[in-house]
């Protein structure tokens, strides 16, 4: 697997985090909100790999801090966010990336080697979720929203490449598990309104 392909499954993974965020490139913040997780930090905790494990447990870091970056900024809008249905929304979120988590540790304490998901948010994660927690009401709801639409894309996208070109079977399987659930939150994320 190329360092690209590994680029981009680690994006998507962390956009899988970014499940539910909306894609707003007008927006300063989808742009430096989720595209993160299309930005792996290779000096994070977790980086380091095995040369025969590498896109395998880049693929599962990135997932595990996509879902971090979602239960958390999800969390964040049921006390900052303003709207309804930007509550409802990241109330789903929270139930699904918990969900996603919980099945990733399980596939992954199984395999032979076992790989551990290090759910360790890159920098650019970490700025967005910091961010957040400056705004409050509408101009929350309206970040929220940007980065859930952009997160969701990217998080699609890594998953499609790596269920189209993973070395693991059962991550691959994990991945294309997963394409129809984050093309929903995708959906329900553009849907939102401020």
């Amino acid at each position: 697997m190329t360092i690209r392909s590994t680029l981009i499954a680690t994006t998507a993974l962390l956009a899988l985090a970014g499940c539910g965020q909306k894609q707003d490139n007008s927006s300063a913040y989808a742009t430096n909100s989720t595209d993160t997780f299309n930005q792996a930090d290779a000096s994070a905790p977790g980086a380091a790999q095995t040369p025969a494990m590498g896109a395998s447990q880049n693929f599962v870091n990135t997932a595990a801090a996509s879902d971090a970056f979602e239960i958390e900024t999800s969390k964040l809008a049921l006390n900052n966010g303003a709207s309804a249905s930007v509550k409802s929304f990241a109330k789903k979120m929270i139930d699904a990336h918990t969900t996603s988590t919980a099945k990733l540790k399980t596939l992954t304490a199984g395999m032979t080697p076992a790989l551990t998901p290090d759910p360790t948010l890159n920098a650019e994660q970490q700025q967005t979720l910091d961010r957040l927690k400056s705004l409050n009401g509408k101009a929350f709801d309206e970040a929220y929203i940007a980065g859930q639409a952009a997160g969701h894309q990217q998080t699609l996208d890594a998953l499609t490449a790596y269920a189209t070109t993973g070395d693991v079977p059962q991550l691959k399987s994990f991945a294309a598990d997963l394409i129809p659930t984050v093309t929903a939150h995708l959906n329900m994320a553009k849907g939102l309104k401020a």
